[in-house]
């Protein structure tokens, strides 16, 4: 199957390194190859879909909130729905880097499930979000990826069938991921990642306080560090200021309550903006929605 597949790469769907999309344009999926080391995912960002991340060739590092994972060929990263995360440049390393980006929305991986297996969990439940699978399983699911990758079928040039090929691509990838996810001796091992403490430290407090008024001064004094110190560190782990972080981790919370049923007074109400004006503006400037819309488009 490995060698089948790779003959048919100049029809692989290619996705630019330069190329900073974090969105989708398809309704349920995507499938990409990337190819060097990207320009764009430099800062912190999420999506309302899940994100898989296998290393083709080469190496690769997330960042995700605060562990940084380390990836070589083969790897498995996967990214749950509203976890922050960021492109980690290590210079030289990821020069020939290849990987293949999977997209996939809940409500996908739901009727996928059909109701015997709910095929999320292997987002969810892991101590670590990186895995390396034997090599066996490894080309399997490699496999599944690439042909999900192609723009046509081999077989066919029909869409149709192409569309019926890739859910059964779908299904079959997601079912065997699980499986695979639920052995502990594929997680990561500490060694292979690196966490940042201070990260930790003050995502943890900013979850645990979010309806409260939060300054960077508070921030600062958790971590029994200057102000000015404090700024300086964490935007130079996360490539990101405190306050964007921040306002990211409230967007997240409404967006998760919005998809939980509440309205869209509570959803403001449970996320500690200073007035709703600056609640609505950020969203906005964040989804491009309204959270009124964001509730109708992502019902639970």
């Amino acid at each position: 199957m490995k060698a089948d597949v790779a003959s048919k790469r100049v029809d692989i769907r290619i996705l630019e390194a330069t190329d900073e999309r974090q969105y989708m344009m398809g309704e349920d999926y995507e499938v990409y190859e990337k190819q060097g080391a990207p320009v764009g995912a430099m800062t912190f960002h999420y999506h309302n879909f899940y994100e898989i991340i296998y290393v083709l060739e080469g190496e690769y590092s997330s960042l995700l909130e605060d562990r940084t994972y380390h990836m070589k060929k083969g790897d498995f990263l996967l990214i749950d729905q509203n976890v922050m995360h960021k492109y980690h440049y290590v210079e030289r390393k990821h020069d020939s880097s290849k990987r293949i980006i999977l997209w996939i929305t809940p409500q996908m991986l739901a009727e996928l499930s059909a109701g015997n297996m709910d095929l999320s969990l292997c987002f969810k439940e892991n101590e670590s979000c990186a895995f390396h699978f034997p090599i066996y399983y490894e080309e399997m699911l490699q496999g599944y990826l690439l042909k999900l990758a192609m723009t046509e079928m081999q077989e066919s040039r029909d869409p149709a069938a192409k569309r019926i090929l890739d859910r059964g691509c779908l299904t079959m990838f997601f079912l065997y991921l699980n499986v695979l996810c639920a052995k502990k001796e594929y997680l990561f091992t500490q060694e292979e990642l690196v966490s940042h403490p201070l990260v930790e430290q003050t995502s943890a407090y900013i979850d645990n306080h979010l309806t409260e008024r939060i300054t960077v001064e508070l921030l600062a004094e958790q971590a029994h560090m200057s102000k000015y110190y404090f700024l300086r560190k964490f935007k130079e782990l996360t490539g990101v200021t405190v306050h964007a972080f921040l306002i990211n981790k409230r967007l997240i919370r409404a967006c998760e309550a919005l998809r939980g049923g509440a309205s869209v007074t509570e959803s403001y109400q449970m996320t500690g903006f200073s007035d709703y004006s600056s609640y609505l503006r950020n969203f906005r400037e964040a989804f491009g929605v309204s959270p009124g819309k964001y509730r109708e488009v992502y019902p639970d």
